[in-house]
């Protein structure tokens, strides 16, 4: 690391380009000094831990490519953590570009150290989890420094970026009493938060020594990712005063951050309904001065358990058109179980689906270049070009070989009826053969 900067936010605010904001101007197809200047500004995170020396980095911000989270992690009920780390490579081999491990069960210390020593794609963790496996003791019992020393080590351990519910307040505990929520606090990490707080009648120790957690995020340049605890749990909680309120409190606390040159992602929703999700995003991009927004969906009904892979792709792929910059998949396994290894490669291709979609629609730069070569390979009738072009060229594949032509420049749906067939040979003066 140069000595002459802490972190990249800090670089970019002195005019230094760094190797990381290299790499991202590279793969973004953007000048360097742009990218220079969007760090400086908050409104792109490299998340990039000096310690993570075999990151890979990329930023996140809305108008570069729609990156995509990949949520892992052990569970007391699904504790092997050879599939988690199974389930890690096969992410980042399908192009998801960060890593949260969620484990709340275990060697948690280990696996983590395992990921920011082994995977390139950025690491996230939700320190408020793990304080409890880390001191092996009940929630009540954990002091605001015990939460603190657990972020320290997170950052120690090479974390790119943490999850910290700081918005929430002993303010928060009245209005979820009085607004009558129907899904109450659904973040997990603000739902321990809330419940230490009624527990110890203590301030949530995330807000109170929030100057302390940005002077050990300065030290090792990890990215605070703002949670949303009042993230909205269905349709019926979206927009409300709680939500509301705390994305106002994030923008304060956005504006601490970068004041101390940490940088900083906004978590947002959440369940919402189609059409409240372009002005949800517009108004975070005001209240929160255009710092990264990373949504969990939004899921846009609450009926489809099983299916919600989709129904959070339909509402990512609108956030992310209209601003949000970093898309946290949603599994078939959402609200039913932990996600095995077919469930995270539907969540990460749904996902990845949204984003590409959300990038054509801003126009980001050669986004739909790969659309073209595949509409080419396909007036050509190249079946091995298409499955160059293809997000999942292994299942498009599959689905040809199992259901193939009798004559290969067809498919079994039309045949010789094929238009694209038909029009090459009406083009070119040929007999059309048809019976």
């Amino acid at each position: 690391m140069n000595e002459h900067y802490t972190t990249q936010m800090d670089a970019a605010r002195q005019g230094i380009i760094t190797p990381q904001m290299e790499t991202v101007a590279r793969k973004e197809h953007r000048p360097p000094e742009e990218i220079r200047s969007l760090v400086a500004e908050g409104k792109v995170a490299i998340c990039a831990n000096k310690r993570h020396v075999c990151l890979d980095p990329n930023g996140v911000g809305s108008m570069l490519r729609t990156k995509i989270n990949v949520n892992l992690g052990v569970s007391r009920d699904c504790k092997d953590y050879d599939v988690e780390m199974k389930k890690v490579m096969a992410a980042v081999g399908m192009g998801a570009e960060a890593i949260m491990d969620l484990s709340s069960h275990g060697d948690t210390t280990a696996f983590r150290r395992k990921l920011t020593a082994e995977c390139p794609a950025m690491i996230g963790t939700v320190p408020v989890y793990d304080s409890v496996i880390h001191y092996q003791r009940d929630l009540a019992t954990l002091s605001a420094k015990d939460f603190i020393d657990v972020i320290r080590l997170h950052a120690e351990d090479g974390v790119d970026f943490v999850t910290l519910h700081c918005g929430i307040t002993r303010k928060t505990i009245e209005q979820i009493r009085k607004h009558k929520r129907k899904m109450n606090i659904v973040s997990r990490g603000g739902s321990l938060v809330f419940a230490w707080m009624c527990m110890t009648g203590g301030e949530n120790p995330f807000y109170e020594y929030y100057d302390e957690i940005l002077e050990i995020c300065r030290e090792y340049d990890v990215t605070i990712s703002l949670g949303d605890a009042c993230r909205p749990g269905c349709l019926a909680d979206a927009g409300d005063v709680c939500q509301i309120e705390e994305l106002v409190r994030l923008g304060e606390l956005t504006k601490r951050a970068w004041e101390k040159d940490v940088q900083v992602m906004v978590e947002g929703p959440g369940h919402m309904a189609l059409d409240q999700i372009d002005a949800n995003m517009k108004i975070q991009q005001s209240i929160c001065m255009g710092a990264p927004f990373y949504v969990l969906g939004p899921l846009v009904t609450d009926i489809a358990p099983g299916y919600d892979h989709i129904t959070s792709a339909i509402g990512g792929a609108m956030a992310a058109a209209a601003g949000a910059a970093f898309l946290c998949y949603v599994t078939p396994a959402e609200h039913l179980a932990l996600p095995n290894v077919e469930d995270v490669k539907q969540g990460i291709i749904a996902s990845k689906i949204a984003a590409h979609a959300a990038d054509i629609a801003k126009h980001i730069p050669h986004a739909r270049d790969i659309d073209d070569r595949m509409a080419d390979a396909r007036q050509r009738l190249d079946w091995e070009g298409q499955w160059e072009c293809a997000i999942d060229p292994e299942t498009a594949k599959a689905i040809r070989d199992d259901r193939s032509p009798e004559h290969e420049d067809t498919c079994s749906m039309c045949g010789k009826f094929c238009a694209v067939r038909s029009m090459n040979k009406a083009l070119s003066g040929e007999y059309i053969d048809i019976l």
